[in-house]
């Protein structure tokens, strides 16, 4: 049976029913903005909207550390300790696309963070699939005989590139009829439930997640004949590589990276390399003026 919830409605059910209720009092036009929603100890609760423009729900009691790890129990399950090293990373990927992200007082050992003995906050950032937003650049990313080319989406953190990269897949897929490979690690893109993808991304499309990006690119590439393959956030130099070895046996490649724009990119050493070896045809720079995104689609430059 379908899901009916809104993506709203879904991140509020990681929360206890105390915090629960007050976050489903909120007006609908509220919640349909919301692409966070943070909890901090001792201060509050509160969600950001897609303007970026955080509100604090004055209704809410300060949340204690009790309820802090009582929405990490929901969201694993009950199981806090088995989920410690997705957490440890800073991150919790949920069921329908969502991430909980975590902060607060860790332990180290051997240089790095073995577990948290405290936690000081909390943020949700909701998964939303908005079909049809990569409409208006579609023209623009077709290459020779119809073909989609290799494109970088690139912008800042919470500029909703993941949300582009899905519906660039499903355009890819359903209107451009090619067999796109998803390297989905951290089960954003697609959001896996018993190998079914929860958001629309195509009906040519096979997604292997749970595993690194880079692993699941070149799998993707050895077995499943891919025209295209797609991953976010590319973040280290094994991504980086794996790009490489991709755009080289001729299978076009969609990702998305953190940046203003170009030049920041290349001034950045781990980003040069995509430049360098010009992977990508085109570059597309999300835009946030006065609340509202805008896409502007360049062709990638040629640093030497």
């Amino acid at each position: 049976m379908a899901n009916t919830q809104t993506p709203f409605q879904q991140g509020a059910a990681f929360f206890p029913e105390k915090l629960r209720t007050v976050l489903l009092a909120t007006e609908a036009l509220q919640q349909k903005s919301t692409e966070e929603i943070r909890l901090r100890a001792g201060r509050g609760l509160s969600v950001l909207s897609a303007e970026g423009t955080e509100t604090i729900l004055t209704k809410a009691e300060p949340p204690s550390q009790k309820e802090l790890r009582g929405v990490i129990e929901i969201a694993t399950a009950a199981s806090f300790h088995t989920a410690m090293d997705k957490l440890c990373r800073g991150y919790l990927p949920l069921p329908g696309g969502h991430r909980l992200g975590i902060a607060g007082s860790t332990v180290m050992r051997e240089g790095k963070i073995h577990h948290f003995r405290e936690l000081s906050s909390l943020a949700l950032r909701i998964a939303h699939e908005v079909a049809g937003i990569a409409a208006p650049v579609a023209q623009q990313l077709l290459a020779q005989r119809g073909m989609g080319c290799s494109c970088l989406i690139l912008a800042p953190p919470g500029y909703g590139k993941t949300t582009l990269l899905r519906d660039l897949i499903r355009m890819y897929s359903d209107e451009w009829q090619l067999r796109v490979g998803v390297a989905d690690e951290r089960g954003e893109i697609a959001a896996l439930v018993n190998g079914v993808p929860q958001f629309s991304v195509g009906t040519t499309v096979d997604i292997i997640d749970g595993c690194g990006k880079s692993e699941a690119g070149l799998l993707l590439l050895r077995s499943m004949n891919p025209q295209v393959i797609a991953m976010d956030e590319i973040t280290n130099p094994e991504d980086i590589n794996a790009l490489s070895v991709i755009a080289h046996c001729g299978t076009a490649v969609l990702a998305t990276a953190h940046g203003a724009d170009t030049d920041e990119l290349y001034r950045r050493p781990l980003y040069r390399p995509l430049l360098e070896q010009q992977i990508f045809q085109k570059i597309i720079r999300i835009e946030r003026r006065m609340g509202k995104r805008s896409y502007v689609v360049e062709d990638a430059p040629c640093f030497t």
